[in-house]
């Protein structure tokens, strides 16, 4: 019979608290920017058709809900800086099966995004050999097996470099984010000195009169619907939550980096992605998006040189791979922080012992990422992977708005314990006004789904993700059967906070 690590003992969790500001915040930021800004404002134009020059507005629109929600995770990890920061926050401030499931939810959506982003980089490097005229080499790196093998090798290096450890970790990570803003900011210099008119004059007369005559009436539906999956963009900042078992100081540090990251990540994407549309006609993007693959630098090398294509490409590279370490982290602290309350097997609450990490989760979640991966290139459309993400973070962002709503009623010693936004009626403002805007978007992202043309019903990622919910139910009460079995006392578990 499965004993749980916790039993209202003080058992340390094994976790060393080596986190600093610098890599709480490079964590949130690098969980954000990669395919999010390189790949889904351009790709949009063919997953929500008719969005055409109002992207940009609709990422403006998509922010508020994010805003909303990162001001509920600061609140939250105030008074629960522990690792698997989504699952405790819901477990200690709404009910733990509604706190397994949402962050169960949300395992499943990065885990798969992880393996999303691992499959989307190849064309990067794909695009990199075109600019180097190796055109074989470029035809080699877009083969399937090719391009399946080396995504695998990719997630699987990160996953190595996060079990050696927390400074491992942020020795590669910080430099990668420096790299990676500097490289942007040259799509978003040359983005804004750039006209359209410039970049028509490269295309053919007939292509250039095509997408002049181009039009897309504003269209509210539409645009609510790109919001809901530009949403994706602002999903990662919860990834410093799951941290909370390993940061540096957390009932500062955790709320700092989560306002840091998401005020720096909201204005690199409004000036990066007005600068590829400053540049290239929407109705462009929208042809090459029906068409195959597009990114942000595969745009852009239409008027630059290949010394520059080729920095721009690294660019979006870069941003890409800084994305597997850092979500690699938030999914396997939450299978930590479930292992911790006795609810996953126990197995995985090992950590390693020289690194200090929870290595069993690790390696748990590079397999799911890597089945994500042959979902991407089976399913031939990642965006699949991108929608079972939204669905399961929209949840999750509005489990934890909910929980900033009634954690002084459910758990008044874990509310005194709040440092951030004191104030109760601003709690309340801020937690309904973000529950509304949430299931909104989560009301039209499901509604399109559902209503989208696909092959087969598996191709619908609202199915997709019930079915795992219902296996996440299932897996849930066995264990809290076993609980129970034990002779634990469930109510003191899921109302303190698991040990440091």
């Amino acid at each position: 019979m499965m004993q749980p690590t916790l039993l209202g003992s003080s058992r340390a969790s094994g976790l060393s608290r080596q986190l600093s500001l610098a890599g709480l915040t490079a964590t949130g930021i690098c969980s954000m920017i990669g395919a999010s800004i390189y790949v889904v404002p351009f790709m949009i134009q063919r997953n929500v058709p008719g969005i055409g020059p109002h992207v940009v507005p609709a990422f403006l629109f998509a922010a508020l809900p994010a805003i909303l929600a990162a001001f509920a995770y600061a609140i939250l990890a105030s008074a629960m800086p522990r690792a698997g920061g989504s699952y405790i926050y819901a477990s200690r401030g709404l009910h733990p099966y509604l706190g397994f499931v949402a962050s169960f939810s949300q395992w499943f959506g990065l885990s798969i995004a992880i393996g999303v982003v691992s499959y989307v980089i190849i064309p990067f490097f794909r695009d990199i050999a075109f600019a180097l005229q190796q055109d074989q080499v470029a035809a080699w790196l877009d083969s399937g097996s090719v391009r399946v093998s080396l995504s695998l090798s990719l997630l699987w290096l990160f996953v190595w470099i996060n079990i050696r450890g927390i400074q491992a970790y942020e020795r590669t990570l910080i430099p990668l984010m420096v790299l990676m803003f500097a490289l942007g900011a040259v799509v978003i210099v040359v983005g804004y000195s750039t006209g359209q008119e410039k970049y028509l004059a490269h295309l053919s007369p007939e292509a250039a009169e095509n997408v002049r005559g181009m039009a897309a009436p504003f269209d509210l539906f539409t645009f609510f619907s790109a919001s809901a999956v530009l949403f994706s963009s602002f999903i990662g900042f919860d990834s410093i939550a799951q941290a909370g078992g390993e940061a540096k100081n957390p009932g500062r540090n955790l709320p700092l980096a989560i306002g840091l990251a998401v005020g720096i990540v909201g204005l690199f994407y409004l000036l990066f992605a007005g600068a590829v549309y400053h540049t290239v006609p929407w109705g462009h993007v929208a042809q090459m998006a029906n068409q195959g693959d597009v990114t942000a630098s595969g745009l852009m090398s239409v008027v630059l040189n290949p010394g520059w294509t080729i920095i721009i490409v690294s660019g979006a590279a870069v941003a890409l791979i800084n994305d597997l370490p850092a979500m690699l982290l938030s999914v396997s602290r939450l299978m930590f922080a479930w292992a911790e309350d006795g609810i996953f097997p126990k197995a995985v609450t090992q950590v390693h012992p020289r690194f200090k990490t929870p290595h069993i989760a690790l390696l748990l979640s590079g397999g799911m990422a890597s089945v994500g991966i042959l979902g991407s290139h089976f399913a031939g459309d990642f965006f699949l992977g991108i929608d079972i993400m939204v669905t399961s973070m929209l949840i999750n962002f509005m489990a934890m708005c909910m929980a900033v709503l009634v954690l002084r009623r459910r758990n008044p010693v874990l509310y005194e314990s709040i440092s951030v936004v004191k104030h109760r009626g601003i709690q309340i403002m801020l937690a309904t006004v973000g529950i509304i805007l949430l299931f909104g978007l989560l009301s039209i992202h499901v509604f399109k789904d559902l209503t989208s043309k696909v092959d087969a019903w598996y191709f619908h990622s609202t199915p997709v993700w019930l079915l795992v919910m219902l296996g996440a139910s299932v897996l849930y009460f066995l264990e809290r059967r076993k609980l129970r079995r034990a002779g634990v006392d469930e109510k003191k578990l899921f109302s303190t906070l698991p040990p440091e």
